[in-house]
């Protein structure tokens, strides 16, 4: 539904493109997305569903956006600003920290996936703007504009990526303490226990 607001052909919405597809492979029925398409874009009466960003700090001065769709932006904004509060964060103005990060394509593909040296063949050919080693496997990111480039390459050689999406990410990290580490994950998963909240994310590297 929200990604709808910004026009209902996929072909020209990337978002919504990304959604639907997010939607199929969950087996969401068909007459069910068509559905929010319409009440998205205003073709259908219902419930409004609002995207709202919320900017704050966490402990340490750790800047934290949180993404939320909520009916009722008079009830959920005391609820996060009362969540940061009770964790040694504060909730802040519009803008506050948003400078501080951009909206990319992020995926990560599991290190059985692919080798190093092929993925990144893969990835940089349609469009990528970088990929990195971690933990968790192969990050991989990427404009917007070049987000399903990627992913209709990474499907065409058969790699399946752990994790597809488009969102905010820091544009430099902070590096913080153990202690400081601990007090904002449970900022963040506190935030993440609110029904409204779809995502949190931080600038904090420990």
């Amino acid at each position: 539904m929200v990604a709808a607001k910004n026009g209902k052909d996929p072909d020209s919405n990337a978002r919504l493109r990304k959604a639907i597809s997010d939607a199929r492979a969950a087996s969401v029925p068909k007459d069910n997305i068509e559905r929010a398409i319409k009440k998205g874009a205003g073709e259908l009466e219902g419930g409004q569903i609002e995207e709202l960003i919320y900017e704050g700090y966490g402990p340490g001065g750790v800047a934290i956006l949180v993404e939320a769709l909520t009916d009722n932006r008079l009830r959920t904004q005391p609820e996060i600003r009362k969540i940061f509060d009770k964790n040694g964060g504060s909730l802040g103005e519009m803008g506050s920290v948003a400078w501080g990060f951009s909206t990319k394509g992020v995926f990560l593909v599991p290190k059985d996936q692919a080798s190093e040296d092929s993925l990144m063949n893969i990835v940089l050919e349609a469009g990528a703007d970088d990929l990195t080693l971690s933990d968790e496997g192969f990050e991989i990111q990427c404009s917007p504009e070049n987000f399903e480039s990627v992913r209709s390459a990474l499907e065409a050689a058969h790699i399946i990526p752990a994790l597809a999406e488009l969102g905010p990410t820091p544009s430099s990290k902070v590096t913080v303490t153990a202690e400081i580490a601990v007090q904002i994950e449970s900022l963040v998963s506190a935030l993440e226990d609110h029904d409204d909240v779809q995502k949190v994310v931080s600038n904090a590297e420990s």
